[in-house]
């Protein structure tokens, strides 16, 4: 039986291999699944820096328009201001024509204002009898200064109500400058930071590439070799299916042997009985093993 022989030790040899390739695969089989879990976190990270991106835009958007609003109304009070700033100049060229005219040269508001702080003294303070008729005399001159100024006080009001205005429109235009200036720096550290986010973005999505390409090659390799494998146990069941004849060709040949000396032996007891010869237990055993003739 040399073909059975070489069946047998061809299909030791397929075990062999077999067990070979399950091996290689399996080594396979982690690396496309380190290099494809490597792939599904990469792709995660660029999700949510995408999202974080998203955010930081939003962000820095928010920041950009308010530095737009402000700008915008900096800019009317600025304007306001160079309006505010003419109409000084032609109040106070109305009021030098006026201190030409009149003669006067001071402010009547700094002159009721001087009033009232010696009057103040007066009645607050305990001062000599030569000190009150001295300031008593002062603020007689004062108030006659003033009646005279009189006639261009409206316009020294004026004035210092449009001063006034122009004071605080630039307390407004210069916090709406420093909110500029503030907003501008967070929207430009914001932006600074999209970049950044933008960049690594970049930079894991060509990770994410290599990890797919590394993935695909090792799933090609997977598969032509898990393909070697299908095809060797396809040949091993073969070999068997081959094996499995022969082992029913020995079995029928072991059968028809037994048959063969059991038919002798079933002849050499039947002669026995034709003799009249004594036979042993054996010999019954023979005669119960033999099959029943027609």
């Amino acid at each position: 039986m040399e073909q059975s022989k070489e069946v047998f030790k061809r299909i030791n040899e397929h075990k062999k291999e077999i067990n070979k390739l399950r091996g290689i695969l399996n080594q396979i089989n982690e690396q496309k699944e380190a290099w494809f879990k490597k792939k599904t976190k990469i792709s995660q990270d660029i999700s949510q820096l995408i999202k974080d991106v998203k955010s930081t835009k939003t962000t820095r958007n928010k920041f950009t328009d308010q530095v737009k609003k402000s700008k915008g109304k900096r800019e009317e009070y600025n304007k306001e201001i160079k309006g505010k700033i003419e109409e000084v100049k032609k109040l106070n060229k109305e009021k030098a024509e006026l201190q030409e005219k009149y003669g006067i040269k001071e402010d009547p508001i700094r002159i009721k204002k001087e009033i009232e702080r010696l009057e103040t003294i007066i009645e607050t303070e305990a001062i000599s009898f030569q000190k009150e008729q001295k300031m008593m005399k002062q603020i007689k001159e004062l108030k006659r200064k003033c009646k005279e100024a009189e006639k261009v006080s409206n316009v020294w009001e004026k004035i210092h109500k449009v001063s006034k205005e122009i004071d605080e429109l630039k307390k407004k235009s210069e916090t709406e400058h420093k909110t500029v200036q503030a907003r501008a720096k967070e929207s430009q550290t914001k932006h600074e930071e999209v970049l950044d986010m933008s960049k690594e973005v970049d930079k894991l999505k060509a990770k994410e590439e290599e990890s797919l390409k590394q993935f695909v090659k090792f799933k090609q390799k997977f598969m032509e070799i898990n393909e070697d494998l299908q095809k060797r146990l396809i040949e091993m069941n073969k070999l068997k299916e081959e094996m499995d004849k022969f082992r029913q060709i020995k079995k029928k040949e072991k059968e028809k042997q037994e048959k063969s000396k059991l038919k002798e032996k079933e002849d050499v007891v039947k002669e026995k009985l034709k003799r009249g010869k004594k036979i042993t237990t054996e010999d019954l055993l023979v005669l119960q093993q033999s099959p029943d003739e027609e």
